[in-house]
């Protein structure tokens, strides 16, 4: 199993491990292996495995322990209970599409990094109170896109994001050329056709192209990698 994350991981950042962070829908517990290979060999390590099916935590569990290299997250977080469910599966690192003052307090204590995510700048204000600097923003395209997160680079520059919701090969590199996104979070490289077909040479092959839109990370800035130390 992958050692787990040293206490100072609040630290470290997932927003610079890669340019895209896949957003991963798992039906079938067994595919979770043979995809995060897939996606780790194509240059995407961060996994973000959402919790919406029942084999989500049985999929982390599995992909956690059996792939080197891979960075495995729960994302649609909603809960407090959800938090120690993923963090006992073996969660790298947790992102909520929300947060409420319960939520964002057990992902505080759970220990590992985590994205809260926002769509207002009274939500971003709210975890900058809190010591919150880096989010995850949805949905990014509905909720105002490039546009939006331009515009609260000069009053909030301490945020940083993590853009989800619309964003694809054509408009990923917009998000990745603002100064407050870290990566982007997207599905095009992980189609359920893909998965249902188990053609993982096919999703290698996309993320291989999304890791191409690598950004590099601010100077000063840490990523950390799946072994849970700085780079």
């Amino acid at each position: 199993m992958a050692s787990p994350l040293p206490p100072s991981a609040s630290a470290l950042s997932v927003l610079d491990v890669a340019p895209v962070l896949p957003v991963v829908v798992v039906t079938d517990a067994a595919d979770a292996v043979p995809l995060a290979r897939a996606l780790v060999a194509g240059g995407l390590p961060a996994i973000e495995v959402t919790l919406r099916t029942p084999a989500a935590l049985e999929a982390i569990r599995a992909a956690a322990a059996e792939v080197p290299g891979a960075l495995v997250g729960a994302g649609t977080v909603l809960t407090p209970g959800q938090v120690g469910d993923c963090v006992a599966a073996g969660a790298r690192f947790l992102v909520s599409p929300g947060w409420t003052d319960a939520l964002l307090t057990a992902m505080q204590a759970s220990g590992v990094p985590f994205l809260p995510g926002v769509s207002t700048t009274s939500e971003v204000v709210a975890l900058l109170e809190r010591g919150v600097t880096e989010m995850k923003f949805f949905p990014a395209q509905a909720a105002g896109g490039t546009a939006y997160l331009r515009s609260l680079a000069g009053p909030l520059p301490r945020a940083r994001f993590c853009p989800t919701g619309g964003i694809g090969p054509v408009n990923a590199p917009d998000y990745l050329a603002l100064p407050n996104v870290g990566c982007v979070g997207g599905t095009w490289m992980v189609p359920q056709d893909a998965i249902a077909a188990r053609d993982w040479a096919r999703i290698e092959g996309l993320a291989r192209e999304a890791a191409a839109l690598r950004k590099q990370p601010p100077p000063g800035r840490r990523a950390f990698s799946a072994g849970g130390t700085c780079r």
